[in-house]
């Protein structure tokens, strides 16, 4: 299925073959504001600056996605897998990272303010420098 600026506007679901056909015509940057992307295998793809707020992204494959400067504002990433992800300066403000796996995943200077890491796995293996996590949950 091809994806026009139309037919994207009245979207909710993506599969990974719509979503890099819609980095390729869309304006930076791309607003996926409210998608579900649940279970889709995004590893790898540049989604840099992406609106992804209140995104449903559970379960989703993000090993080496690059979403720095992201807004992740209250997004579903719970059970995602976000080895190796960048997330740089990324706003992560309430966003759901329960059981996510977080095996090397840079969030430098991202905020993290009130989002939920319980369960998540490699916590100990995620670059934190200068990162807001203030009120996290599941950070004992």
């Amino acid at each position: 299925m091809s994806i026009t600026l139309l037919s994207y506007k009245a979207m909710s679901d993506l599969t990974r073959t719509q979503l890099i056909q819609l980095i390729a015509i869309a304006t930076k940057p791309l607003n996926l504001r409210r998608v579900n992307l649940e279970e889709v295998d995004l590893s790898g793809l540049d989604l840099s600056g992406a609106n992804l707020e209140e995104a449903n992204l559970s379960g989703t494959m993000l090993s080496g996605a690059i979403l720095d400067r992201a807004n992740l504002y209250h997004a579903n990433l719970s059970k995602s897998i976000l080895a190796y992800a960048e997330l740089s300066h990324a706003n992560l403000v309430c966003a759901n990272l329960r059981e996510a796996d977080l095996f090397h995943a840079n969030l430098s200077h991202a905020d993290l303010e009130r989002a939920n890491l319980s369960g998540a796995i490699n916590i100990d293996e995620i670059c934190l420098y200068k990162t807001n996590l203030k009120r996290v949950i599941g950070l004992e």
